[in-house]
């Protein structure tokens, strides 16, 4: 019984900063910039959201 591609269990993307990337094809390396990309985004909204809340302390306690 052959097994289709859909049925495979996907590989997780994962990168790891500074790893060789000489062994990535086209698409493994547009894989891995999406997934940076996305995590960049994550990154600052997290960021986003701590700095107003900081700043909302930061004017509470000064009044």
């Amino acid at each position: 019984m052959a097994i289709d591609d859909d049925d495979k269990p996907r590989k997780k993307i994962s990168h790891e900063i500074g790893q060789d990337l000489s062994l990535l094809s086209v698409e493994e390396l547009g894989d891995r910039i999406a997934l940076l990309t996305a995590e960049i985004a994550r990154l600052q909204s997290a960021q986003t959201m701590k700095r107003a809340t900081r700043d909302a302390a930061d004017r509470f306690f000064k009044t």
